[in-house]
């Protein structure tokens, strides 16, 4: 074990108290660890309007990248689910694959008992950044990607051609 993840796993239990949650009273922190050995953290910050919140692991990438970070080597979180391991969000698994699947995920108890996973095993077949630059099909007005016309195609079964 990295000798950085004991702090991490403290540092994430921490940032519980500075949590904005008057609504869910779910308090969630955070602590990123960067591959140079920056630590960023973060804490949910809920609003009224509830689809404008953000979850801790969230926060703590933004700061990161906000400050010039983009590689990481491990996040952990940490809530106050006396017997549960705290996991991460859809949401939150799906920007946390935007950095790599090949990194590793802390989720704690407030024991800081943890269960430990790779983002890509919490999120198989991610959609990635990689994804965006795959060959694609028409679209939409009858081009393909490399500017072929698809006026008609032809058919697997008799071969004959089927206008679009």
């Amino acid at each position: 074990m990295d000798k950085q993840i004991p702090y991490l796993l403290e540092l994430c239990r921490e940032m519980k108290d500075k949590t904005h949650c008057p609504y869910s009273k779910f308090r969630v922190g955070a602590a990123l660890l960067c591959e140079d050995g920056t630590i960023f953290t973060g804490c949910n910050v809920e609003n009224a309007s509830y689809g404008l919140t953000i979850c801790a692991e969230r926060t703590a990438i933004v700061k990161a990248v906000s400050e010039g970070h983009k590689d990481f080597k491990a996040i952990a979180i940490s809530s106050d689910m006396k017997n549960s391991f705290i996991v991460p969000c859809g949401a939150c698994r799906q920007v946390l694959a935007e950095f790599g699947t090949n990194w590793d995920v802390y989720m704690t108890k407030p024991d800081l008992t943890y269960h430990k996973m790779s983002v890509g095993e919490l999120l198989p077949m991610s959609f990635l950044p990689s994804s965006l630059g795959e060959e694609k099909i028409a679209n939409g007005r009858g081009h393909l990607k490399n500017g072929i016309e698809a006026n008609s195609m032809m058919t697997e079964d008799n071969g004959s051609s089927a206008e679009m």
